[in-house]
């Protein structure tokens, strides 16, 4: 079944049939991680999948076959780095119990942070887990960040040009897709994000002036593992989730932010359960309102997530699509 799909602008794969769903042995994917044939396992799937349930069973199941503890999860989620955004996020920390989790809640909500400062924070961390003899999971559904730790991205070092930025501010997201695709290789989940779109074209301005100094990471020998839900399941499963995270406080979770000093112009910027949250607080919309444009809008990232993984493969990675309802292991 082709999942519906309005989205034609350039860099953005055309729609594809959903993965048929397979078991995945566990045991074969450790015996691989023993031999040294793969270094990293990641699980990833769009929002709302059940990534960290899964990735937690997972590392439980490592830990038994290896008789100890050896698993370690790293996020690879873009908003789950800041402080203080726990609900919109879906951090779920009660899940990881005794499993060790790396890199959620480590800069405070408001504070710079992009790709760069995450492939950085990734192999640090990465690095140790492998030199004390255990196993990293990469556990998340930031497309873009899996991508670039997995293939080690050759990211440029360039600094903020608030200049630039203040400038590029000023243009609305189409006509930024439009200088982006004439000056850059498109990525998808560049071309959904000004944020994002001002950071590429930032660093394209920069390379037209400055010879640039390179991250030199390797590519990592990676299982992944990928979780596939229906469209109409998948809508269901956010749709529960969002009103589960209302009942428990998105909406005072979004209020303390601005109340410590967050500017409301940021949490617009970090965009979903921040975005619309504070456009209701901001009473721009009421929470009625405010609920039903959140839910469509996180429908379509989800299968925008989901377009992008199909993407990495049509690239040549190999992804092991299975039911997290039932996933081998």
């Amino acid at each position: 079944m082709k999942e519906k799909n309005e989205d034609l602008r350039p860099g953005v794969p055309p729609p594809a049939e959903l993965p048929a769903p397979e078991p995945v042995d566990a045991e074969a994917v450790f015996n691989a991680w023993k031999a040294g044939e793969t270094d990293l396992v990641c699980v990833l799937g769009p929002t709302a999948s059940g990534k960290t349930h899964c990735a937690v069973s997972l590392a439980r199941r490592f830990n038994t076959l290896a008789g100890a503890p050896v698993a370690e999860i790293i996020s690879a989620d873009s908003r789950q780095v800041y402080r203080g955004m726990d609900i919109g996020t879906g951090k779920d920390l009660a899940e990881y119990g005794e499993i060790p989790y790396h890199l959620i809640d480590i800069v405070d909500a408001g504070e710079p942070y992009d790709l760069y400062n995450y492939q950085q924070d990734f192999e640090r961390v990465y690095a140790d887990i492998r030199e004390r003899g255990r196993l990293p999971i990469l556990c998340g559904g930031t497309g873009l960040y899996i991508q670039a730790v997995t293939s080690a991205y050759n990211l440029p070092v360039v600094p903020p040009n608030p200049d630039l930025r203040a400038e590029l501010e000023e243009a609305d997201i189409e006509e930024l897709r439009e200088i982006y695709c004439e000056r850059c290789e498109p990525e998808p989940a560049v071309m959904e994000s000004k944020r994002r779109l001002i950071r590429a074209l930032e660093i394209a301005f920069y390379k037209e002036e400055h010879p640039l100094e390179k991250t030199g990471f390797q590519p990592k020998k990676t299982f992944f593992i990928g979780m596939v839900v229906s469209r109409e399941e998948r809508n269901a499963l956010i749709d529960r989730r969002l009103a589960a995270r209302l009942d428990e406080g998105l909406v005072e979770e979004v209020q303390g932010l601005l109340d410590k000093g967050v500017p409301a112009e940021t949490l617009l910027r970090y965009g979903l359960e921040y975005k619309f949250v504070t456009e209701h607080l901001l009473g721009l919309v009421d929470r009625e309102g405010m609920q039903a444009l959140l839910a469509t809008a996180i429908h379509q990232f989800a299968k925008r997530q989901m377009t992008f993984f199909r993407g990495m493969e049509s690239k040549g990675v190999l992804i092991h699509w299975t039911d997290p309802a039932a996933p081998g292991w």
